[in-house]
This record gives structure tokens, sequence and C-alpha cells, in this order.
């Protein structure tokens, strides 16, 4: 007769499996408190000189309408709505007796400053100036129509700029990556020694079961 085969027991080997859930929610727990994830960004602006601004005179431009901005970006936000409808306006229109005269006070956040410059470049506005706490916005004239019958060869130096810069960008990035692991590089060689210690400790304790078993 076939003798009757007897049902394995599972293999549970509890230390190994705690440290195993419990070492990866640490080591997350340890990359957010040193934001280890946080992107951080910023802006490229030309801040005007005293010089310069009297030189070009362009406080006295424009009939310039204030905005004035002195809180967090979440109590402004109908403020920069009202913003950019008339901003959007000048533009569209090629207004050369209007402008926007926007003012930071003592306790506008970086989020607002931020916000206000995003809708400038949103809005394509072609003439901005910012000089101390205060942004001048102003639009063009509109181009005058081309009599003259020939075609203009566009050299493609945006796509090229373009191009460039989103290859900084993805570049940036891949060091910053790097840089990541090269810093926490001992917790990911302490994490991979701890799982392959209890792959080995599951194996021996399971040839210990089975040797007792027999």
């Amino acid at each position: 007769m076939i003798e009757k085969r007897k049902k394995r027991k599972k293999i549970f080997y509890v230390p190994g499996m705690i440290s195993l859930v419990l070492i990866p929610l640490f080591c997350f727990y340890h990359f957010f408190k040193v934001d280890a994830f946080m992107v951080y960004g910023s802006l490229d602006l030309m801040v005007s000189n005293k010089e310069e601004f009297e030189k070009y005179k362009i406080a006295d431009l424009r009939k310039y309408k204030r905005f004035d901005f002195n809180d967090v970006k979440l109590k402004e936000l109908d403020k920069v709505k009202e913003l950019r409808f008339f901003v959007r306006d000048i533009v569209k229109k090629y207004d050369t007796i209007n402008g926007a005269k926007i003012h930071f006070g003592s306790k506008t956040d970086y989020d607002t400053f931020v916000n206000v410059i995003n809708l400038v470049a949103e809005e394509k506005v072609p003439t901005w100036a910012l000089f101390e706490n205060d942004i001048y916005v102003l639009a063009s004239p509109k181009p005058k129509p081309n009599k003259n019958n020939y075609h203009v060869i566009t050299c493609g130096y945006y796509e090229a700029n373009k191009d460039f810069w989103l290859k900084e960008e993805k570049e940036r990035e891949q060091a910053y990556q790097l840089s990541l692991y090269k810093k926490n590089w001992l917790i990911f060689l302490g994490y991979l020694g701890i799982v392959l210690l209890n792959i080995f400790a599951l194996v021996k304790f399971n040839k210990n079961r089975n040797y007792n078993q027999k």
C-alpha cells in the first residue's frame, strides 16, 4: 500500500517577516523626514537697477493700474484672477496707454510671487520689469503689416534652446537621483543584507524542522 502522505506545515518565520515589513517603512520615514523626495526649482529673473529703471522711465511709460498683494496665496486668488483678466486684455488689445503695477507687501508669501510670475509667462506679456518690490507690466504696440513680398527664414533658435533646456533639466534630474542613491547607499545595502539574511535563516529554519520531523 502507498503510505499516506503527511501534510507539510507552512513555513512561518516571524522575525524575518516583521523585519521585511518594518524596515521599508523605516526607510520611507527616513526619506520623508530628510526631504529626500522634495523637488527643488528656481526662477531665472533679472532685476532692474535704479539707473536702468530711471533711464528708460518705466514708471512713466504707462497709466498703471495698481494691484497690491500683501497676504498668502490662498487669500489672494481673487486678486490674481482680476490681474490675469486685466493683463490679458491689455496684451490682446495692444494697449500702449494702460499697464499694470504689481506691488508685493511685506506679508506676501513666496507662492504668491511665483503665481504672478507664472501669470506673466502664461499670458505672454511682451515686456515687464521687476524693480524693488514692484513688477511693471507693459503691452507692446500692434506690429505693422509687412508690405514687402518676401519670405522670412526662421533659423529655429527657439527649438534649439528648448531642446537644450530640456536636456539640462533631464541631466539635472538624473544627477539628483544619483546623489540620492549615493547619500543613502548604506540604507539600501543594509536592507538588501537583511533580506538575504532572512532568506538564509528561513531556509535553514525549514531544513531544521524537516530534520526534526523525521
